[in-house]
């Protein structure tokens, strides 16, 4: 009794939380996608599978899953190459370890609205005095608007770019942590049989070694993905609105349930359904053929 009473008392205040802060609007969210529910979170008119029905034949919405498609078919492989690589690389350093696994996960702990201001701003900025247009003039390149241009379109080059220095440092360390769970006696085996200490070992030893790990960084990184929006928010976003390109499904749902031309919350509800059940689906899919 003593040690339940104890339980709770640590444990209750985070239950709260997590049921007041998550799993009630998660439940009244599903509760509105099957009502009309403009400029009020309060249901009104049941309509049943009426919203579902219109985001599904949307085509602004089914565009921002292309958006996803072509942000996924950057960010994920290159992730998840460049990961791997770090892991390797620093697991079998021996001199100041700690201190390059730190410098690598470091930007993890970055606020992604910063990075995005500071890519913006700072780094991908329109004007010659951008460091990206800098180093551009050195080579008497002309300078090049970096987040309007859709021909060619470079803002995939600042979005990616953000990305990958924000969260390349938590796959690392994943990838790092299931390096040192794969037993050295096999690597020693493996040489002694005449195997070579540089892609042999690591096609036929690590990588097989590593396949849970994978599963696990190609499922976070697609979860990862599709919730994409304080990047694109924030780097694409001005205060003339949003541009009509490059919207993921969450800056969609957000300009659908709070824009400033009415609040649709049933809409909204109803397609942020859509997206946990195909975040679920694609993710469910990928486990068992990545798996397999």
């Amino acid at each position: 009794m003593k040690h339940g009473r104890a339980f709770w008392l640590f444990v209750g205040p985070f239950a709260i939380g997590l049921l007041v802060f998550v799993y009630v609007p998660i439940g009244w969210s599903l509760l509105l996608s099957f009502f009309e529910a403009r400029n009020t979170v309060t249901p009104a008119e049941f309509v049943g599978l009426r919203n579902y029905a219109d985001m599904l034949t949307d085509e602004p919405f089914l565009r921002s899953l292309g958006t996803f498609s072509v942000f996924a078919a950057f960010i994920v492989p290159l992730t998840f190459v460049l990961a791997l690589a770090l892991a390797l690389l620093v697991n079998q350093i021996t001199f100041m370890k700690a201190f390059f696994r730190s410098v690598f996960f470091l930007p993890t702990a970055c606020s992604y609205v910063v990075a995005s201001l500071v890519w913006k701003l700072s780094i991908f900025n329109g004007v010659r005095f951008g460091l990206a247009n800098t180093v551009l003039g050195w080579f008497g390149a002309d300078p090049i608007a970096w987040t309007v241009s859709t021909s060619p379109p470079w803002y995939w080059l600042v979005l990616v770019t953000l990305r990958l220095w924000l969260q390349l440092g938590f796959y690392m360390i994943l990838f790092i942590a299931g390096l040192q769970r794969i037993p050295q006696h096999l690597y020693e085996a493996a040489w002694i049989d005449g195997a070579s200490r540089g892609w042999q070992t690591l096609r036929f030893i690590t990588l097989p070694q590593l396949r849970t790990t994978s599963v696990a960084v190609l499922l976070l990184l697609l979860i990862a993905a599709y919730q994409a929006f304080d990047e694109f928010y924030n780097v694409l976003g001005s205060d003339r609105g949003y541009p009509p390109f490059a919207r993921p499904p969450l800056i969609y749902l957000y300009y659908t349930a709070l824009g400033s031309g009415g609040q649709d919350f049933g809409h909204g509800s109803a397609g942020a359904v859509i997206l946990t059940l195909l975040i679920a689906g694609v993710t469910l899919l990928q486990g068992k053929v990545i798996t397999r």
